[in-house]
């Protein structure tokens, strides 16, 4: 089963950038779809952006435009390039993966995901 190991989070400032990283072991084949979720306190999980089979991606309308999501499957890593960062932006993010095809309504529903790493804070200061 893949295990998921996130990476990279920290302290910034508004306006700030940077780069989550998302290492997926014990497969080769880390699912169909993979993506980046966030928690602040208080709120429910939300979806920030997935990739899935075919390179396609999907952003929350919060962060178009300042989040990138790639991955590299020659290292079987995920990755969120975070840009102009905000406060609200502060949450504790995890990267999730499935293995079922999923249509890309559903791409961004935390349900719809099984596998999670430990997550990683960031926090944005204003």
């Amino acid at each position: 089963q893949v295990q998921l190991v996130e990476s990279g989070g920290g302290s910034v400032q508004a306006g700030g950038s940077l780069r989550l990283s998302c290492a997926a072991s014990g497969v080769t084949y880390s699912g169909y779809c993979m993506g980046w979720f966030r928690q602040a306190p208080g709120k429910k999980r939300e979806g920030v952006a997935a990739i899935c089979e075919v390179g396609a991606t999907s952003y929350a309308d919060s962060v178009k435009g300042r989040f990138t999501i790639s991955k590299d499957d020659a290292k079987n890593t995920l990755y969120l390039q975070m840009g102009s960062l905000k406060p609200e932006d502060t949450a504790m993010y995890y990267c999730a993966s499935t293995y079922r095809a999923l249509l890309p309504p559903l791409w961004l529903l935390p349900d719809e995901y099984s596998t999670w790493g430990q997550g990683t804070q960031v926090t944005v200061s204003s």
